[in-house]
């Protein structure tokens, strides 16, 4: 982080800093809702055992109880007890069940939202943090080309945020798993959670894994580490794949799928999106295509952008809602953007415009004026005091306002560039500052 929070992992940011939040924010809104997607909110509520669904994260989870009161019990031991939720999907999922008459599949929508997770706070990790979602949930079925589709958004997406290079890395939980099951390993989640810990602990480490704690041979093991060994930017992970001899149907469809989505990127998104098949996803939720996106000579600040396909994670009766969906970790892109000073604000208030006091008396003609270029959309203070107005523009230069308005006895006026000093006549009715004074804009850093 830019500066050491005062509670650990709970960052707080000053003005500017909040700027470049919101601007990363207000970029990802942009992008989202040109492709259709429509904005919801979630409680910050849920029940333990509907998080506990995503599987064995009590860990993480910040339960809630009563301050007061004989029943107030730990929550995680209790399924009906109430938690902070740790991302958004699991509560979107609940969310899809609840409106499911209400919505018009397939249903595409964005979120933007605080989450608790009760982590070691380090670089790019904190207990509570902003993420930006997208999904799109079907009824019943969801065609594979939303799959495609949400690589593509969030290529673009991403490009559009002042975060240097960055590779969307591709892998499908079918191909992975029809690998395994070729290989004769049946215990295919196990072999994933064991390839999931690659990046952290080594090819030599995860070769044990599989053979001290999932049975593997010596030659299965090197085949699952060959298979995550392979990364390409476009469909030759397909050959690659074939070259290392293992059949199975579900091997198939996992690389038919996987070669649509890369093929799609290297033509709509060339270098951003690259199949990777040491991406495995620890969560068992996943059932086919799954994300995660680092950026470029940051690998060790881990993914910023994750996610996948899930067949089965919001169900009603005998009915399904399948869905595909990617999450950013937004808090993370600002505290690297912060730290490096990659990304700048132009200045840390959204006022454009002081207007000044001659005297006591003038305050209520300076709200008139004030008022004339707030109906035009430019922010604008009034001074509070009739100080000389070398004191008042000290006080504009000090907040970073970088217009300064004079209204004279005759009634005429002038407006002051304090950056330049430039000093002109102007009508309150007609005058703009130029637009990219207009409101605080975020710029790459020196």
């Amino acid at each position: 982080m830019a500066r050491k929070a005062s509670l650990s992992g709970f960052p707080e940011w000053l003005p500017n800093e909040r700027l470049v939040e919101l601007h990363i924010l207000d970029t990802l809104r942009r992008t989202f809702e040109l492709h259709g997607f429509g904005n919801i909110e979630t409680r910050a509520v849920e029940t333990v055992g509907q998080l506990l669904r995503k599987g064995e994260i009590d860990k993480e989870v910040y339960g809630l109880s009563r301050l007061q009161g004989e029943d107030a019990e730990r929550p995680g031991a209790d399924p009906h007890g109430l938690a902070l939720h740790f991302d958004l999907t699991v509560p979107f999922a609940r969310y899809v069940v609840e409106n499911a008459g209400h919505l018009a599949f397939p249903f595409r929508r964005y979120q933007m939202q605080k989450v608790w997770r009760g982590e070691r706070p380090q670089d790019g990790r904190f207990r509570e943090f902003t993420q930006a979602d997208i999904d799109v949930v079907g009824d019943g079925e969801l065609p594979f080309r939303y799959d495609v589709e949400l690589a593509l958004v969030i290529a673009e997406a991403l490009a559009a945020l002042p975060i240097g290079d960055f590779k969307v890395r591709v892998n499908n939980r079918k191909l992975a798993e029809g690998f395994y099951l070729g290989l004769g390993l049946q215990d295919t989640a196990g072999v994933l959670r064991s390839i999931d810990k690659l990046d952290k602990i080594g090819p030599a480490k995860v070769a044990a894994l599989l053979r001290d704690e999932l049975g593997a041979t010596e030659d299965q093991a090197a085949a699952a580490l060959a298979l995550a060994g392979i990364r390409t930017e476009d469909t030759s992970f397909v050959e690659r794949v074939r070259a290392l001899g293992v059949n199975h149907p579900l091997l198939d469809q996992g690389l038919d799928e996987l070669a649509q989505v890369v093929a799609a990127a290297a033509e709509r998104a060339p270098g951003r999106v690259v199949a990777d098949l040491s991406i495995a996803r620890g969560l068992d939720y996943y059932t086919g295509t799954v994300y995660e996106t680092v950026l470029v000579g940051h690998e060790q600040l881990g993914s910023i952008c994750s996610g996948g396909r899930y067949e089965s994670l919001a169900t009603k009766g005998n009915r399904t809602f399948p869905g595909v969906g990617l999450s950013i970790g937004v808090s993370r892109l600002v505290s690297r953007l912060l730290a490096e000073g990659t990304a700048v604000a132009t200045r840390d208030v959204p006022t454009a415009v002081l207007v000044t006091l001659a005297d006591d008396r003038s305050w209520s003609a300076a709200q008139d004026v004030a008022g004339l270029l707030r109906g035009r959309g430019i922010a604008v203070e009034v001074a509070a005091t009739a100080d000389k107005f070398g004191k008042q523009i000290k006080y504009a230069d000090r907040r970073g306002i970088p217009f300064v308005w004079f209204t004279a006895p005759d009634g005429s006026h002038e407006v002051k560039d304090i950056r330049s000093g430039e000093q002109v006549s102007a009508d309150p009715a007609f005058w703009a500052p130029p637009a990219d004074d207009l409101v605080p804009r975020v710029v790459a850093g020196p």
